[in-house]
């Protein structure tokens, strides 16, 4: 192995490590709590270092998503592919619902980074890096199965993750009764995903 090799290795490495290192922290304090200073006390180095890799927070807070959109892509296709064929689409459906909630909930700042916070990443656009896509692919090779005749797959499948989003944002503020949590997603996919 070269030494431009083991320099590429050394520096793929560390930026893997301020990444998982933010989101820990993220995790357990709040974005609020992730600032550089802190970071590079935790990663034991120094903050140039951690600006050699990153132009700051938010810069961060896109790799994060990055990581999380592939991770929750990754939930929605294997929950979706586990669901029995018996169940069809509606199963498949109400599996993907649960995956994304269930995501959403064990990963609250991820799903922070990923949906409410500015990483500077493009979405919905022509620039939309290739992660955040592909979540949002996880979400239509289901829904496009249930969007019905003269329905866009595309407009459906932003319309039931719109949906989707409230709920989680909702219930994690407190603002929905948790009693009621089954039964929402199996309203939001019996009215919406007619199959």
């Amino acid at each position: 192995m070269s030494v431009q090799e083991r320099k590429e290795r050394e520096r793929a490495a560390r930026e893997r490590l301020i990444v998982a290192t933010a989101r820990e922290l993220a995790e357990e304090q709040g974005w609020d709590a992730v600032t550089t200073r802190r970071l590079a006390e935790r990663i034991e180095y120094s903050q140039p270092v951690l600006y050699s890799h990153f132009r700051g927070k938010r810069e961060i807070i896109g790799a994060v998503a990055l990581e999380g959109a592939a991770e929750l892509a990754a939930a929605v296709r294997s929950a979706t592919s586990a669901s029995p064929t018996a169940d069809g689409p509606r199963g498949r459906v109400a599996a993907l619902a649960h995956a994304y909630l269930d995501f959403a909930a064990r990963h609250p700042a991820v799903y922070d980074a990923l949906f409410q916070l500015d990483g500077g990443l493009a979405y919905a656009r022509e620039d939309t890096p290739a992660p955040l896509k592909d979540a949002f692919a996880s979400l239509l090779e289901t829904l496009a199965e249930v969007a019905g005749d003269g329905v866009a797959p595309g407009a459906f499948t932003e319309t039931f993750w719109a949906a989707l989003h409230g709920l989680a944002t909702l219930t994690r503020a407190d603002r929905l009764p948790p009693e009621y949590a089954a039964s929402r997603v199996e309203l939001l996919v019996d009215r919406l995903a007619r199959v």
